[in-house]
């Protein structure tokens, strides 16, 4: 038996109960990484929390917070999220090459989504110390504020990365033909 249990709505702590009921309600289905969060309530609230907060109140508009998922999950090798964020891109009506770029690790055309790319890299790379990156940044017209929510970014993705990586759960079908995987180090 796994550590990691994909919970459903039965077998979850009560806790969970309700917000994997959102979740599938929202849906039409439980992914497996909720499945595997609500083992721990906490987490699971945290990351719905987090979510709700990236699309309501965040200066980022959707192109720009699927490049930051996206380049947050490449960099932290999270192939169940590159994928799931892949799907929602498409979903939400984001640019394929620009997804195909970040997913690749490409430079990417449009000089601010780099900008932001780079920079979010960074962050991961370098534990929040981002130098050349964040004058890059700023110089592409983003702000202080910008900046500390590329780290909540950061945050959101590192509980799902982290999971992901702890419990070794499986890419869900409904993401399964955007499977990725880090190229290797050239």
């Amino acid at each position: 038996m796994s550590n990691f249990p994909i919970h459903t709505i039965e077998s979850a702590p009560a806790a969970s109960r309700p917000v994997l009921e959102a979740v599938q309600a929202g849906l039409g289905s439980i992914p497996n990484l909720f499945g595997a969060f609500a083992s721990s309530p906490a987490i699971l609230k945290a990351y719905t929390s987090l979510s709700k907060l990236q699309d309501e109140e965040t200066a980022f508009n959707e192109t720009e917070r699927q490049v930051l998922f996206l380049s947050i999950s490449a960099e932290n090798g999270c192939g169940y999220c590159v994928a799931a964020h892949t799907t929602i891109s498409g979903m939400k009506g984001v640019d394929v090459a620009v997804v195909d770029a970040v997913r690749d690790g490409r430079k990417l055309e449009d000089a601010r989504l780099e900008a932001l790319r780079t920079f979010a890299v960074a962050v991961v790379q370098n534990r929040g110390w981002a130098g050349d990156e964040l004058e890059t940044f700023l110089a592409a017209g983003f702000e202080a504020q910008h900046a500390l929510e590329v780290v909540l970014a950061v945050a959101f993705k590192t509980l799902s990365n982290f999971t992901t990586h702890l419990s070794g759960i499986e890419v869900d079908g409904m993401f399964a033909k955007a499977a990725w995987s880090k190229p290797a180090a050239v």
